[in-house]
């Protein structure tokens, strides 16, 4: 199926690796054009290279803490690339802990970055769409059910997939879309990460497994056609929900 996607132009933030790097590859092999950004300057130019190089993709080194990134991001696609057509907006998970034993400066850092830069970044991008287009956000499975020992997100994430439905009714007017998307264990260094720090990574990846009813964790990849696909022309129905991306593992309706 042609997703049209040949000659749109999206941005994709946190897309050095992991997930916002899956869906960047995606998009650019089925023909779009990206706008990457992170916070390591090596880790994105790496990523700009296995992309394409500056006829496919672009680097812009940000933060989403702060507030001029997502102008410098739609200008960087309308200067490179004379349009913009939508963007994934992925961010670093936010520290472990449980809700009450992380401090307030880890709520607050958490809240800047997972929630305020998300929302400012989607905000941003659907105001400087001239024709419409689509706004994907990756958040977690913990929008709908809480992860042990992630406070943090158990907390920020619900929030912000209602902020994406309310953002997703009053952006339908100018024809943009907005898409929560759950990626629940996804083979990325953050779930690495995770699995290391219980003290037994092999166990505690054997654990998650089982928990999965299709048996494995997810492949980047595997996300990544999810994402370009709802960004996508094909897509062009779909609006206000929430796709989980988790082999099963989640068991609510």
């Amino acid at each position: 199926m042609d997703l049209g996607l040949s000659g749109r132009v999206f941005i994709a933030t946190g897309a050095s690796r992991g997930l916002g790097f899956a869906t960047a590859r995606c998009l650019v092999d089925d023909g779009a054009k990206v706008v990457v950004s992170a916070r390591d300057e090596n880790r994105l130019a790496t990523a700009v290279k296995e992309l394409g190089g500056p006829g496919a993709a672009v680097g812009i080194a940000a933060d989403l803490t702060d507030p001029a990134t997502p102008g410098r991001l739609v200008s960087a696609a309308k200067e490179n690339f004379g349009r913009l057509d939508g963007a994934l907006v992925s961010v670093g998970g936010p520290a472990r802990g449980t809700a009450a034993t992380v401090t307030d400066q880890q709520w607050q850092e958490a809240f800047e970055t997972v929630f305020l830069g998300t929302v400012r970044m989607a905000r941003t991008v659907a105001g400087a769409m001239e024709h419409g287009g689509a706004i994907a956000l990756v958040l977690s499975s913990s929008s709908r059910s809480p992860v042990p020992g992630l406070g943090l997100s158990n907390g920020l994430r619900p929030g912000l997939a209602g902020a994406a439905k309310d953002m997703a009714d009053e952006f339908a007017a100018h024809n943009v879309r907005v898409v929560s998307l759950l990626p629940h264990r996804i083979l990325t260094d953050r779930n690495r990460e995770l699995f290391a720090a219980t003290g037994d990574a092999a166990a505690a990846r054997a654990q998650a497994e089982a928990s999965i009813p299709l048996g494995r964790l997810g492949d980047p990849a595997e996300f990544g056609r999810v994402a370009a696909f709802v960004l996508s022309p094909a897509a062009s129905y779909l609006t206000g929900l929430t796709i989980p991306i988790d082999g099963g593992a989640l068991r609510v309706i």
